[in-house]
C-alpha cells in the first residue's frame, strides 16, 4: 500500500507546483497519472521514489518503489549493470563462484543466487539478448534504454512500480511487450503516459492540476467520457451566460432610451407651462440623477454577468480557445510529389539497410504513416523524400515543393530567440507587431510569454509555437513531416496538434508508433518498412 498525505512542492524559486495532495493506492491498483505539461506529474513520481523531498506532507509505503524515469541521459556513463544497480551483486556472485566465499561477498549477494538467470530471462523478454550487462548505456538507443529499465522490473521483482512515459521511444513490438506486462502483472502501478492504448489498460485515472488531484474510477475512456459530460455542461453554462449578458445589455439600452424620451417629454412640457428657470434646473438635475442611478444599476448587473462569463471561459480547455486557420497549399490534389524505384542505401559501403529494394509513390493531399522497428530505416526514407539524401541503389524523382520537417526535438525553434522573435522569422507578408502578437495569443502565448527565450519552452509549447509560425507564414507548406510527434507531448497538446493537423489540407507524412494518433489524424496509407 502507498499513502500520500498532504503533499505540496515548491520550485526552487518558491513557486508552488501543487498543494495538499492526498492519495491512497492499494496493492495491485493500476493507476494512470495524467495532467497538462508542467502540472508536476514527473515531480510527484520522483517524490514517491524518494528522489525529491516534498515541501510539506509525507509518503508512506510498505515496500520501496521501483522507478523508471522519462529521461536516461544521466546513466550514459554507466554500464547496463550499473544503471540497474546490480553490478556489485553480480560481482560478488562471480567471486563466490570463483572460490572467494567471504562475509563481504555473501552480504552483498544477500542469498540472491538466481540473479544471473533473472537477468538473462529479462533481457531475453525485452529483446535485449544481444547486449551484455557490461555494455555502456550511451551505446543504446532511446528505446533500448527504456527496455533496460523495464527488464529491471523482472530482475528486482518490486511490488510497487513507477513508470514515467514508458512507451516513449519504443517501437511497435516493444509497446506490445509493455502492454502485455501491464495487463498481466500483479504489481502495483502508477504510470504517467499520453499513450491512449496504455492508459486504457489501467483501472484508475488521477488527474493532477493546480486545483489538486482528482480521482476517476475507471480507465482513460471512462475519464474522457466524464470530461466530455463536464465540458458539455460548461458549454451550456457559457451559452446561458452569454444569452443573459445580451439580455442585460438590451435591457440597459431600452431603459436608457425610455428614460431619455421621458426626460425630453418632461422638459418640453415644463417649457410650455412656463416653469421658472431655477425649478427647471432642479428638475433637470433630478432627471440626470435618476438616469445615472438606473445606468449604474444596469452596469453593475452587466459587470457581474461578464465576470461570471469570464470565469466560465477560463475553465475551457486550451484547445477550445485556439484558432488555427492554415492557408491552403499551392499544389493541386493528386499531383505526384515523390517516386522511388528500386531504392536502397548502404552506409559506409556496408550492407543495404533494407532486405528488399523499395518502390514508393507519394501524391499531394495524401496522409501516410511510415512504420517499422527501431533501426529499420524510417529516417533514411524521410531523407530520400525530402531530398536530404540520395539512395545508393535505384532512382528517385521529386516535384518542386516546400516542406516542413518537425522532429522530436522541434529543431525548427531557434533557442537564441524570444517567442516573439521566433514568430517574426516566419512573417513573410509584413504583418504588424500587434498582428503577430494576436496570432501568438491565439496559440496560448500571452504577453507574459512574448519575451520568454525559446530555450525555456516545454515540448508542448515548442509544438504550439511551430504551429503558430506556420499560420503566420504566407502559405501552408506542401508537405508536413512529423517524426514521432507525440513523444514529448501531454494529452492536451496531442489533441491540439491533432486538431491543427486535421485543419491542414496538404500532404502529411507521419513517423509514429502511436496507433491512436495515426487514426485521429486520418492517415489513409501505412508504409511498413
Amino acid at each position: 500500500m502507498l499513502i500520500l498525505q498532504h503533499l505540496s512542492y515548491l520550485h526552487p524559486n518558491r513557486e508552488l507546483l501543487f498543494d495538499n495532495i492526498d492519495l491512497t493506492v492499494n496493492n495491485r491498483d493500476k493507476i494512470a497519472l495524467i495532467g497538462n505539461n508542467g502540472a508536476g506529474k514527473s515531480t510527484l513520481l520522483r517524490i514517491i521514489a524518494g528522489e525529491l523531498e516534498p515541501h510539506e506532507g509525507k509518503v508512506i509505503y510498505d515496500t520501496p518503489p521501483y522507478y523508471i524515469p522519462q529521461l536516461f541521459g544521466q546513466f550514459n556513463e554507466l554500464t547496463i549493470a550499473q544503471a540497474l544497480r546490480i553490478d556489485t551483486k553480480l560481482a560478488a556472485l562471480k567471486e563466490i563462484l570463483d572460490g572467494k566465499v567471504t562475509e563481504h561477498n555473501l552480504s552483498l549477494l544477500n542469498d540472491d543466487w538466481t540473479i544471473e538467470e533473472r537477468c538473462q530471462e529479462a533481457l531475453q523478454y525485452w529483446q535485449l539478448q544481444e547486449h551484455d550487462l557490461s555494455q555502456k548505456m550511451s551505446e543504446l538507443s532511446g528505446g533500448q534504454k527504456t527496455k533496460v529499465f523495464l527488464a529491471g522490473i523482472h530482475i528486482h521483482q518490486p511490488r510497487l512500480v513507477l513508470l514515467d512515459e514508458p512507451s516513449n521511444h519504443l517501437d511497435t513490438a516493444g509497446r506490445e511487450l509493455l502492454y502485455q506486462y501491464i495487463e498481466e502483472t500483479s504489481d502495483t502501478l502508477i504510470v504517467v503516459s499520453h499513450d491512449r492504448k496504455l492508459l486504457n489498460l489501467l483501472n484508475t485515472v488521477c488527474e493532477l492540476s493546480k486545483r489538486g488531484l482528482v480521482v476517476y474510477g475507471g480507465n482513460y475512456d471512462f475519464y474522457y467520457e466524464q470530461k466530455q459530460i463536464a465540458g458539455n455542461a460548461l458549454s451550456q453554462d457559457i451559452q446561458s451566460k452569454e444569452k443573459a449578458l445580451r439580455k442585460a445589455k438590451e435591457k440597459e439600452r431600452e431603459t436608457m432610451e425610455r428614460q431619455q424620451k421621458l426626460d425630453a417629454r418632461g422638459k418640453r412640457k415644463q417649457e410650455k407651462s412656463g416653469v421658472a428657470r431655477i425649478m427647471m434646473n432642479t428638475l433637470r438635475n433630478s432627471a440626470e440623477n435618476s438616469t445615472a442611478k438606473a445606468k449604474s444599476t444596469h452596469a453593475e448587473k452587466i459587470d457581474g454577468i461578464s465576470g461570471e462569463l469570464q470565469a466560465l471561459r477560463n475553465e475551457l480547455p486550451d484547445i477550445d480557445k485556439m484558432k488555427f486557420g492554415f492557408d491552403n497549399t499551392a499544389l493541386h490534389k493528386g499531383k505526384v510529389l515523390f517516386t522511388a524505384t528500386g531504392i536502397n542505401h548502404s552506409y559506409n559501403k556496408g550492407k543495404p539497410i533494407w532486405q528488399h529494394n523499395l518502390d514508393l509513390q507519394i501524391t499531394s493531399g495524401e496522409r501516410i504513416a511510415i512504420r517499422g522497428l527501431n533501426g529499420s530505416g524510417k529516417s533514411t526514407l524521410i531523407k530520400f523524400i525530402l531530398g536530404d539524401l540520395e539512395p545508393t541503389t535505384g532512382a528517385v524523382q521529386r516535384a518542386d515543393n516546400n516542406y516542413v520537417y518537425i522532429d522530436q526535438d522541434y529543431s525548427l525553434i531557434n533557442n537564441t530567440l524570444s517567442v516573439y522573435e521566433q514568430a517574426q522569422q516566419y512573417n513573410k507578408t509584413g504583418l504588424q507587431e500587434h498582428e503577430i502578437k494576436i496570432r501568438l495569443t491565439r496559440f496560448l502565448f500571452t504577453k507574459e510569454d512574448w519575451d520568454k527565450p525559446c530555450i525555456a519552452l516545454s515540448g508542448g509549447e515548442r509544438m504550439r509555437l511551430i504551429l503558430c509560425c506556420l499560420t503566420i507564414g504566407n502559405q501552408a507548406p506542401d508537405i508536413i513531416v512529423l517524426d514521432e510527434p507525440t513523444n514529448n507531448l501531454d494529452i492536451q497538446n496531442i489533441e491540439i496538434l491533432t486538431a491543427a493537423i486535421n485543419d491542414y489540407e496538404g500532404t502529411l507524412i507521419v513517423v509514429s508508433h502511436d496507433e491512436h494518433f495515426i487514426a485521429q489524424v486520418n492517415v489513409e496509407r501505412i508504409v511498413d518498412i
